[in-house]
Formats: structure tokens, sequence, C-alpha cells
């Protein structure tokens, strides 16, 4: 078992990156803006995440000058990001810009950029490895620095890299006669999108280059979501509450595509928060080494992904 390895290095790419690292896996988060987790990855094999260094994909809406100051645009940069939710123009396009200050803790780090003043809200990421395995507890924080009650999510979006696929599960309990899953669409979804598969289990969502945006939310009991690419599998976990109040008509998880990247996007429930209020997600990211399945064999699929899961 090999110890915790938290370090800073400057990178050509990304500038100044807080490493963290148990000799099998790595987590690099940056420091100069953000933060965002741009990289997640075993050792020698390829980034999960999606990487925009050159910062040429964003939202460059007026209104985020008008909000923040002139010239201010949101970068997406790639990686994990902490967002609220209900997705709101310009709030939730924060041009988060600043270096990052970071504390070391056990098996980890606490991340906390500068408070959004116009916003009124304080975030922050908690990054812990396990090291005996592939494995990491992401914790975001939101807390309320207003001066009066706001109603928010927490809203944790991981940018997945291109040329992957989605598995995302349906929701199985036994209701009788009452329905027992919810499917959310955005005005720019096509239900006949040949990039998706509507199982008896799951949809199955491929990322393709040059193909125009694709969302869709879910309740996802399950709480896990995957992506698997070139021989790996990155599966995120969080707890849902079942008929959670949650934003986006009650889904606690959605997933967005576009030609460039992939999102599996977790929500914690919507709530009134009070001033000085934090609230808390939490995600458990793993990685695995996965040989191509069988496509075509959706009840193996979600078979063999979770029984990983249950792997202790």
């Amino acid at each position: 078992m090999a110890p915790i390895r938290v370090t800073t290095t400057t990178d050509v790419q990304w500038g100044n990156l807080l490493l963290i690292s148990n000799g099998r896996i790595e987590a690099a988060v940056t420091l100069d803006f953000g933060p965002r987790v741009v990289r997640f990855q075993m050792a020698g094999g390829p980034n999960m995440f999606f990487e925009n260094p050159e910062g040429d994909v964003g939202n460059d809406a007026p209104d985020i000058a008008q909000a923040y100051g002139e010239g201010k645009t949101w970068r997406i940069r790639g990686g994990h990001r902490l967002w609220t939710s209900p997705e709101h123009m310009p709030r939730t396009y924060y041009p988060d810009d600043d270096p990052v200050p970071w504390t070391a803790v056990e098996n980890g780090a606490v991340l906390t950029p500068p408070a959004e003043q116009r916003n009124h809200v304080q975030k922050q990421l908690e990054i812990r490895m396990r090291p005996d395995r592939n494995e990491v507890e992401v914790i975001h924080r939101v807390t309320n620095t207003g001066h009066w009650d706001a109603e928010f999510a927490v809203w944790a979006l991981s940018v997945m890299a291109p040329g992957g696929t989605a598995i995302v599960p349906f929701a199985d309990r036994g209701t009788g006669l009452l329905p027992n899953r919810q499917l959310v669409l955005w005005p720019y979804t096509n239900m006949n999108d040949a990039r998706v598969t509507w199982g008896e289990k799951a949809v199955i969502l491929r990322q393709r280059p040059d193909t125009q945006p694709f969302k869709i939310g879910t309740n996802n009991e399950k709480g896990w979501a995957a992506y698997a690419k070139e021989g790996h599998l990155f599966v995120k976990t969080y707890r849902p509450v079942i008929d959670g109040v949650y934003p986006d008509y009650g889904v606690s998880f959605e997933t967005y595509t576009n030609g460039q990247f992939l999102e599996l996007e977790t929500l914690s429930e919507l709530q009134r928060v009070r001033p000085g209020q934090t609230v808390e997600h939490a995600e458990t990211w793993r990685l695995f080494e996965f040989a191509e399945p069988d496509w075509s064999d959706e009840r193996s699929l979600i078979a063999r992904i979770e029984s990983l899961l249950d792997e202790r």
C-alpha cells in the first residue's frame, strides 16, 4: 500500500498544478484558476477527462461581461468542476480565473477559490485518495456568504474525454401501478439520436465528433454512472435521495454531450440555504481496467459494472 503523495508542479499547458497520487492513479488540479480536476488517470493510462488548456471552449455571452467586468468570459477548460443549479445566465458562468489557495489534509487536499462576491457563494473542493485502491472521494461544498437566504443545489460536473461511451442505469424499484423513473429532455435533445441506445436497464450514450448537443436527466436511483474509453472504465457514485427535491423537474443526474466531450453530472437536493450555511455533496470516483464490452448484451454489461463496484 503506497502512501499518498500530494505535490505541486508547473505544467507547460496548465501552469501550476496540484498532484495527488497513490502510485497507481493520479489526479491533477489547477491552482491558477478554477479549480478544475483536469486529469484523472491510471499510471500509464489515458486521461479520462477532457482537456482544453487553450481556453477556446466556453461562453462569451455579453451578460457575463456586464455582470463581472469588461472582457470577462467563462472558459470550460475541461476536467471536473463545481457549479450550482438551477442553471442561470450569468450567475452560473462565473469567470473563475483567480489563483486557488489549498491546504493539505490526510490523503489529499482542500481547495478553496476566492468567494464569488456578486453571487454571494463560497465554493470548495476536498479530494481524498484511497491508498489501497483506485478510488477518490470528492466532497463539494457551497456556502451562502450573503445576508439573505439563497436557493440552490450543488452541481458536480465531470467533463469526459472524447471518444468514449457513457452508461447510465435506470431505476428499477418496484412501484406496482405507479411510475418508477423520470426522464427529462432539453429543447435540443432528439430522442432518435443515433448516439443513444435506450435499453431495458440503462441508457447508453456515445460521444462522437461533429455532432449536435444532446442532454437528458434521470432520477438514477442506482447512484452510479460510468464512462468507458480505451480499455478503462471511470465510475462515479453518489447518494441520490429517493423522491428527493431536485432542480430540472426532479432529476439527480444529468448527462450532456456534443462534438467535443461528454459530461456526467450529479446534483444535491435543491434547498433553501441560510446565510453562513454550507451544503455538501459527495462523489466517489473509481477507475478500472475494462476490456471492450459486448454493447449489445446490456444485462451482462450492467452486471459486470456492478460487480466491480461491489469489490472491496
